[in-house]
């Protein structure tokens, strides 16, 4: 892979990157809602999870870490769970609201929510054995916008054995795509004179993952299905259709042959 000769640095988003979940939130939260009395509709339920992580991404955002005044992140996981379930019509009980969340959370530090999105775990076993060949001159790391049970996760589904360092948005203070993040994460990579154009971040946000990475100066591949000519109409020219993959698979697969050029 004479292409990633140019990187000392290579980072990942978390989900639908290397983890995606085994089954909709809607539905999850609807099956463990049952065993905790609360009935509701399952598409209720997701379009309920999805309207209130916006309000509360806005209200609170970085799962609250940035917001005046500070909500503890489980506060925040703990609000987002009772207004869905309050607003799809089956309302967790205050006496139960606390081992329900805790609960939940716990569910999803786990590989009973979550498991490898295709190509992953093959392309980050590859990526070790680079990291080894250039005697650690070269790192493999996440940035994710995520709470402090990423650590958890990722030694639960065993991912952290291919990764150098993982930086939560939680622990930096920053949300991608923000600059400051991937700024912090060079620092977490613990390399000299490490530059931002040695630097490769993929994932499958459009603007957190790939126009992020590009505003903080580094490369970026992004991992996404819709098509190019969907994104060429959502963001112009900014995105480099070469630099645009259907999977990690496919990523791999062109890396092995040398057909992606930086």
């Amino acid at each position: 892979m004479r292409s990633l000769k140019r990187f000392r640095l290579i980072t990942f988003d978390l989900t639908n990157t290397l983890l995606q979940f085994r089954t909709s939130p809607g539905k999850h939260y609807g099956e463990v809602g049952a065993l905790f009395g609360a009935r509701c509709d399952n598409d209720e339920l997701a379009k309920n999870y999805k309207a209130n992580w916006y309000k509360l991404n806005r209200d609170y955002p970085n799962f609250g870490c940035e917001s005046q005044p500070r909500l503890e992140w489980q506060r925040w996981w703990r609000q987002l769970i009772a207004g869905t379930f309050a607003d799809s019509g089956a309302p967790i009980p205050d006496e139960k609201l606390d081992n329900f969340t805790n609960h939940l959370l716990e569910l999803y530090k786990s590989s009973i929510c979550w498991q490898p999105c295709n190509g992953s775990v093959e392309l980050l076993k590859q990526l070790r054995k680079h990291s080894q060949a250039e005697k650690d001159q070269c790192k493999v790391g996440m940035i994710a916008n995520f709470d402090p049970r990423l650590e958890a996760l990722l030694h639960n589904t065993k991912l952290d054995r291919y990764l150098d360092f993982a930086l939560t948005s939680y622990e930096a203070k920053v949300e991608k795509p923000q600059a400051a993040i991937f700024e912090r994460a060079m620092l977490e990579a613990g390399l000299a004179n490490l530059k931002p154009q040695e630097c490769l971040h993929v994932g499958d946000g459009p603007t957190t993952d790939y126009l992020g990475a590009q505003d903080a100066g580094w490369h970026a591949a992004l991992v996404h299905e819709k098509s190019y000519s969907y994104l060429v109409k959502k963001y112009g020219g900014k995105i480099n259709k070469n630099h645009v993959f259907a999977s990690l698979y496919d990523f791999h697969r062109k890396l092995l042959d040398d057909a992606v050029v930086w």
